[in-house]
């Protein structure tokens, strides 16, 4: 092939991202240029207003409204997608791979809703994908999945896949301050969105785990295939149970695979982490990752999950590794693991049913205050065949009422939602039960 001699980049969105990578590039283009043996051009940015101030100058020759000029721009050869968002970021996306460029995307949820359809553009037309940004910043995850740990079966991949939560449970611990008020807070400092739905809700993790399935697993899980609860019932009440058990609670999302059925499930929930466990000792924005191998075992990764300069780093990372690829002809490892049958056997995984789910589980009710409550839970616990560990009755928030605190052994998903529903139709029973998993992974 013809080694360029200058390689342009080209930015389609210019927010608080893309102006980290514009920042970081410019400043390091010397360093880039010695490493890479080429000249490196920020060649354009595509934006919504151009005369819109930002922390990094670019002169107005560089700026365009045009999204998809840049991303079919024959000079262009690396389009780095930050535009956010499934509609023009999918446009942009495939009409540069369509063109036979490299792409590099911090985009989640793009990724999850057209991974089929991006990788088969890319494979049709000799353009590549590249998204080490699209999950937890900085932590190079993506590359430890599809490089560093090729020669390994993931039994199981757990981790801390959303900042904001991770933050807001961090601070309702050490201040002893509900949710809501904590919640104001992420959202007055920028860590959690106008509309918080998608980080406290579970969906943004989903979006991630997702990504982290298809690359340990080769297949896509989409998020309605996928448990996923929220936070925002979590309750000052639930920390302090969890702390006197021995635990303490995380947003966490759980890939398993179990080869021996061919069975995957991915799920995003509260979960109660044994206070010993490194992941129940990451706190704040960071995020962390335990992935368990069959060669190589468990490996664990830490490092700030979101933000400016994390994103930035990983989204350079892969403008590397396209440098790399434009220059020297390097092969960037397949990302699709069904196509190289590293991941377990020809067959791609089937998913999981309920009743193949198991966990412990802690289980909290408001109920009456009054005889004979507990008798009318126990009784439909044991028709759903839920065995009952221990059993905490504590004063509740309202006066007429209690909370009762229950932690179950091993049981299923199948068997816990009818225990669920029908303990949530009993007249004792004042709120809808609150269910959180308990996390004894065995790695």
């Amino acid at each position: 092939m013809n080694k360029p001699t200058v390689i342009n980049i080209g930015l389609c969105g210019l927010g608080t991202v893309g102006q980290g990578v514009w920042k970081h590039i410019e400043r390091s283009l010397p360093e880039l240029k010695a490493r890479f043996g080429v000249k490196l051009e920020l060649y354009r940015a595509a934006v919504k207003d151009p005369k819109k101030p930002r922390s990094v100058e670019i002169p107005a020759s560089k700026l365009t409204t045009d999204a998809l000029a840049v991303a079919t721009d024959p000079h262009v050869h690396i389009v780095c997608e930050l535009i956010g968002g499934t509609t023009l970021a999918r446009d942009v996306t495939l009409a540069a791979l369509k063109a036979g460029k490299i792409v590099v995307s911090a985009n989640k949820a793009l990724l999850c809703e057209h991974g089929v359809e991006i990788f088969a553009a890319a494979k049709k037309h000799g353009g590549h994908f590249l998204f080490e940004a699209s999950v937890a910043g900085g932590i190079p995850i993506i590359k430890a999945l599809r490089e560093g740990l090729i020669a390994n079966r993931f039994t199981l991949i757990y981790g801390i896949l959303n900042g904001t939560c991770n933050y807001i449970l961090t601070r309702m611990v050490k201040e002893g301050a509900p949710y809501a008020e904590i919640l104001a807070d992420a959202k007055r400092l920028g860590y959690a969105e106008a509309d918080e739905a998608l980080d406290v809700q579970g969906w943004d993790a989903a979006h991630k785990a997702s990504i982290l399935a298809y690359l340990a697993h080769g297949v896509w899980v989409k998020t309605d295939q996928m448990i996923v609860d929220g936070i925002s019932r979590i309750t000052q009440t639930d920390l302090k149970m969890a702390a006197q058990l021995g635990y303490c609670i995380k947003l966490l999302a759980v890939i398993t695979r179990d080869f021996a059925t061919n069975e995957i499930s991915v799920r995003v929930h509260p979960t109660l982490l044994p206070k010993d466990a490194v992941l129940a000792n990451v706190n704040s924005v960071f995020n962390a990752i335990s992935v368990t191998g069959d060669v190589v075992g468990t490996t664990t990764y830490i490092g700030r999950g979101a933000g400016q300069d994390a994103t930035a780093s990983a989204v350079i990372s892969d403008i590397a590794d396209a440098i790399t690829l434009l220059t020297a002809g390097k092969a960037v490892v397949a990302c699709a693991p069904s196509e190289n049958q590293l991941r377990g056997g020809a067959e791609a995984p089937k998913l999981a049913p309920l009743g193949h789910i198991r966990s412990r589980y802690y289980l909290r009710m408001t109920v009456k205050d009054e005889p004979g409550v507990l008798a009318q839970i126990a009784t439909i616990t044991a028709e759903s065949s839920v065995s009952i560990a221990t059993v905490i009755q504590m004063a509740a928030e309202r006066p007429d009422a209690a909370s009762l605190i229950l932690t179950t052994h091993q049981s299923d998903e199948r068997a816990i939602r009818h225990t669920l529903t029908d303990i949530a139709k009993l007249d004792c029973v004042l709120e809808p039960p609150l269910l959180l998993r308990i996390g004894d992974f065995q790695e």
